[in-house]
């Protein structure tokens, strides 16, 4: 099931940004979250707000919720692709529950790191 909801998402490139994420800030805008490829743990050490926290797969789809995550937590979904994080309230003031799928830009989902493959042993070097 695909919900219409219209998050304006912001993307978090490579290790420090995604290390960062909301460290210093004093909030996010409404309809507007970081979304974080290729990480399935957040934290909230240092901030100053609690935030919601989206856990999804590769499709889009929405695999845990954690609202109002408040400071100095730490967050984790072991199945997901990537982490979305929304300004507190979010989640309810959406209707967002597992199983909904989100609209995540075919450029962000095709840019999260992929975890390394066993080379293939059966063709010769």
């Amino acid at each position: 099931m695909r919900a219409m909801v219209n998050i304006r998402w912001m993307h978090a490139r490579g290790f420090w940004q995604r290390l960062r994420g909301l460290l210093g800030s004093d909030g996010l805008p409404p309809a507007t979250g970081l979304l974080l490829p290729g990480c399935r743990a957040v934290h909230t050490f240092g901030m100053r707000f609690a935030i919601d926290v989206v856990f999804i797969d590769r499709d889009g789809t929405i695999v845990r919720l954690r609202e109002a995550l408040v400071p100095n937590r730490v967050a984790w979904c072991p199945t997901a692709w990537a982490t979305g994080e929304l300004a507190a309230g979010s989640i309810r003031a959406f209707g967002l529950r597992p199983g909904m799928q989100l609209c995540v830009p075919h450029a962000l989902r095709s840019s999260a790191p992929r975890r390394k493959r066993a080379p293939d042993r059966t063709t010769p070097r």
